[in-house]
């Protein structure tokens, strides 16, 4: 499987690139809806917000982690052939795609704040940053097996732990410009 000429993005990049937008977008969109007063009332909108950051970060960091760990100890060694996409590439590409989910959810979580205020803000922020520890845990989980863990980029253009996703490919931990966890170096 690892052989062959491919282009390969790293699992832990794939990861992390929605974080620092939906993280941003849902602090964004909760702040501006704690201008709004909503039926619910601030106070209510921003515990309930709280519960529900703290809810779906965990749920998010939670989600697939035994397929990640399945597809990682199942990993063959890439070959020589390949090509090693950059981090900013895969950023860029991840953004691209998806850039009008982000507007929606943006958008739906401002007008939601009319009804409970920067509830759902902060559940996307939560998501951001479920997303952002789960990086940073498959970072430590490449840094245990010593080999950095790539996906060939057709299978990524969902999840990296997606049902259509065949296996992961290594490399020595000096490949790519990308650090543990998916961050620069």
């Amino acid at each position: 499987m690892g052989r062959g000429n491919s282009a390969l993005a790293r699992v832990a990049v794939i990861v992390r690139a929605p974080a620092g937008w939906l993280w941003w977008l849902g602090v964004l969109s909760a702040g501006i809806g704690l201008l709004v007063p909503g039926l619910t009332g601030r106070r209510i909108g921003v515990l309930g917000g709280a519960a529900l950051f703290v809810l779906v970060g965990a749920v998010v960091f939670a989600a697939r982690r035994r397929r990640y760990e399945r597809l990682a100890r199942g990993a063959s060694r890439a070959g020589r052939a390949v090509f090693l996409q950059d981090r900013a590439v895969t950023v860029r590409n991840w953004r691209r795609s998806r850039r009008w989910w982000l507007l929606l959810a943006f958008l739906t979580a401002i007008g939601s704040s009319f009804a409970a205020p920067a509830t759902l803000g902060l559940a996307l922020a939560g998501a951001g940053a479920g997303l952002w520890a789960k990086a940073m845990w498959l970072g430590g989980l490449e840094r245990r097996s010593e080999a950095l863990l790539w996906i060939r980029t057709e299978w990524a253009t969902g999840s990296p732990a997606a049902s259509g996703v065949r296996g992961y490919l290594t490399t020595g931990v000096g490949a790519g410009d990308a650090g543990a966890g998916g961050g620069r170096r």
